[in-house]
């Protein structure tokens, strides 16, 4: 991709090649820069700044949008989604927050209006049984722990949207309360609330496996 004359963060580079590897041209010490720095140098167009946000932040926001949507493709779409967003909205970026902080939030609301056009959750008697006991040894546990996953994928599928983005930013991003309403854009309180009510509904939807 040949860099644009024209610097300016909306047009120095065509944002649908993001997220994509890094140039070959890289600055000096540029790869080992802050979030915070790297954010500043392509809020001014730097288009090698933003290549390496992109790489260093994909994988925990794809994680993020595969566990909220269920779907590989959907995921990459939304980050995808995310990551352009990011890129036009630069000169936004205040700093207030993390960039990934910020990241996370862009990526959250790309997976919710994703799950505004599907169909209804899914029901919790969807959720797979647990194999017998009697049938625990490999190569049926390896069976059982991968219909294990699949439970587990189906019953967050049950929860209200909300709910399941705080489980998955709380369980498995381990993001702390105050991180999580940042990024949800509510209280501490709530964001409480709806962990405790998808802890609650998970636990029973995958009661037989305990």
């Amino acid at each position: 991709m040949t860099p644009s004359a024209d610097t300016s963060p909306h047009r120095a580079a065509d944002p649908r090649t993001f997220p994509g590897p890094v140039p070959r041209r890289i600055s000096e010490g540029l790869p080992s820069a802050s979030d915070d720095l790297l954010a500043t140098r392509a809020g001014e167009g730097d288009e090698e700044a933003f290549a390496i946000l992109v790489r260093r932040h994909s994988l925990p926001l794809l994680t993020l949008a595969f566990h909220t949507l269920g779907n590989r493709q959907d995921a990459e779409d939304a980050v995808q989604d995310a990551f352009i967003s990011a890129w036009r909205r630069l000169p936004e970026f205040r700093h207030s927050s993390a960039f990934g902080t910020w990241m996370y939030r862009i990526t959250v609301n790309r997976c919710l209006n994703s799950l505004r056009h599907r169909p209804g959750p899914v029901p919790l008697n969807s959720v797979a049984e647990p194999a017998a006991r009697g049938m625990r040894s490999s190569p049926a546990r390896a069976a059982e722990q991968e219909a294990l996953t699949d439970a587990l994928t189906a019953a967050l599928g049950t929860l209200e949207p909300q709910q399941r983005i705080c489980w998955i930013l709380r369980e498995l991003h381990g993001l702390p309360y105050a991180q999580i309403a940042h990024v949800t854009g509510t209280t501490e309180p709530t964001v409480r609330g709806r962990l405790y009510r998808a802890r609650r509904t998970l636990k029973e939807a995958l009661g037989p496996w305990r």
